[in-house]
């Protein structure tokens, strides 16, 4: 659901902070010579490492006031309860998701990834009946679900540990927030 950054969008993206190596170093808790040679892609960082250094970018350029409702997707891509699980892969495959929001009415009842599909599939002999079954019967719990008011800083603490969250208004899903929004907001 999203891209992973990679080395170039250190260097593209501490500049746009206004952050020297050293100041970016200091926020990432990481070295100096760390953030060159990653910026230069002489090492290949840890997952872990870059996640530092990214927030420590973030926390310089994301402004306060930003809020949910500012970076949200919308409308939701979503599918219905009723729908099968046939019609929910090839909708995430369209759209390149790796994982949907089930929603009835705008209501969030749950949700569904590639990853439960497959394992539905590789555990029934028959793929042709289990495929026309409906997604509802397969589905995961929920995303969280946010108001379309709750400010950036806290919005991104939710997506640090979710694929998705939902923004919501008056009890109806209005949005979608992914860590590729979050993201975006550095560029």
């Amino acid at each position: 659901m999203f891209d992973l950054p990679v080395n170039e969008d250190v260097r593209k993206l501490r500049l746009k902070a206004g952050l020297t190596q050293t100041e970016l170093a200091s926020r990432a808790g990481v070295s100096q010579s760390e953030i060159a040679r990653i910026e230069s892609n002489d090492i290949d960082p840890r997952l872990s490492t870059l996640r530092k250094i990214f927030n420590g970018i973030k926390s310089k350029m994301i402004k306060p006031g930003i809020c949910a409702k500012h970076i949200m997707k919308s409308p939701v891509i979503h599918a219905k309860p009723e729908d099968t699980i046939s019609s929910s892969s090839r909708l995430m495959e369209k759209n390149d998701f790796s994982q949907l929001p089930i929603l009835d009415n705008g209501i969030q009842i749950g949700s569904i990834s590639e990853e439960r599909i497959v394992n539905v599939i590789t555990s029934e002999k028959n793929f042709q009946k289990i495929s026309q079954k409906p997604i509802v019967g397969i589905m995961n719990d929920g995303f969280p679900s946010v108001s379309k008011n709750l400010e950036i800083s806290m919005v991104s603490k939710f997506v640090e540990s979710n694929p998705a969250i939902l923004v919501v208004d008056k009890g109806k899903t209005v949005g979608i927030i992914t860590k590729t929004d979050i993201i975006k907001l550095m560029y």
